[in-house]
């Protein structure tokens, strides 16, 4: 039996050297198996075009937290895919989303542009009890996320497609209620088929005039169009995106240079490669047990 790496090599050694010490019986390989048939378990961000090289492949496990890049349906019926979970992406998400509900919350794009200006001119700073704030996606990214934000006061929802019940949090099913409370709207979505382009111009406009956006979820949830007119027009403010489709931009993208727009190259939560290896030495533990495995995605709903 067989680990197979198919991600960044130096990070790869790091994997190596923990399943040396956690589970020296099975072979782990970096870039090519000697023998495909011993491959049970592949690491990567992408599914190999010649994945029927290994017929007794069991799971496959993405590198990052998200399993959107993978064509699910056209994977064999059999295999099961595995999300990241790590501790550390939790508490990135947590510092991302307050550092980006900060900023907005606080002006920042707006006292950005005046400084490039020699502009010097205060503006009116508004109580966080005033700042409805609103995170789409209930899973452990977005609960993680308001439970960063509850201690600054703001009145906090969420909005998920079956009904949760946190404290603290007004939690709502219907979208458009949702949107019509929120003032900071934050999107940690998953992509799904139902989630692609969410963030259109329908969307926009049945936010409060003036409302606010982070968007750390996925690039394709975002129409980059609606989204600048929505900001020139003003029934947006301003947003602060992590996510982008394509990553990077187009050079010359009115994205890059858009006043009301402060962009960051998908680093709200990066993978760290120890607590990545002990994730996946844990779920392989699991999986040869017959226990449930930890970040096992179900494939009917992509996530």
């Amino acid at each position: 039996m067989a680990v197979l790496y198919l991600s960044d090599p130096a990070r790869g050694a790091v994997f190596h050297a923990a399943f040396a010490k956690a589970l020296p019986d099975i072979a782990f390989h970096i870039g090519e198996a000697p023998d495909p048939l011993a491959v049970c378990w592949l690491v990567t961000w992408t599914v190999p075009t010649d994945l029927k090289r290994y017929p007794n492949l069991r799971l496959i496990f993405s590198v990052g937290a998200g399993v959107d890049q993978f064509d699910l349906a056209a994977l064999p019926p059999g295999v099961g895919v595995v999300r990241m979970l790590e501790p550390g992406i939790p508490q990135q998400m947590q510092e991302y989303v307050t550092l980006a509900a900060l900023a907005l919350h606080r002006d920042l794009p707006a006292y950005l542009g005046q400084q490039r200006s020699g502009l010097w001119k205060a503006g009116r700073n508004m109580p966080a009890e005033d700042r409805r704030v609103g995170v789409m996606g209930l899973g452990v990214l977005g609960q993680a996320a308001l439970a960063a934000l509850r201690p600054f006061g703001f009145p906090l929802a969420g909005w998920a497609r079956s009904l949760r019940q946190i404290d603290g949090v007004e939690c709502f099913t219907d979208l458009d209620a949702f949107l019509a409370r929120t003032d900071l709207l934050i999107c940690l979505l998953p992509l799904t088929a139902e989630t692609e382009a969410i963030l259109d111009a329908g969307l926009f406009a049945k936010l409060p005039r003036g409302a606010l956006l982070v968007h750390a979820g996925r690039g394709r949830q975002l129409d980059h169009a609606a989204l600048i007119e929505a900001l020139d027009e003003g029934q947006l403010s301003a947003a602060v995106l992590d996510v982008t489709a394509p990553e990077p931009l187009p050079h010359g993208h009115p994205l890059w240079s858009h006043p009301q727009v402060i962009l960051t190259p998908h680093v709200a939560c990066q993978t760290r490669p120890v607590d990545g290896a002990r994730h996946v030495i844990g779920a392989i533990r699991a999986d040869l047990a017959g226990t449930p495995i930890p970040g096992l995605v179900d494939r009917r709903r992509g996530y």
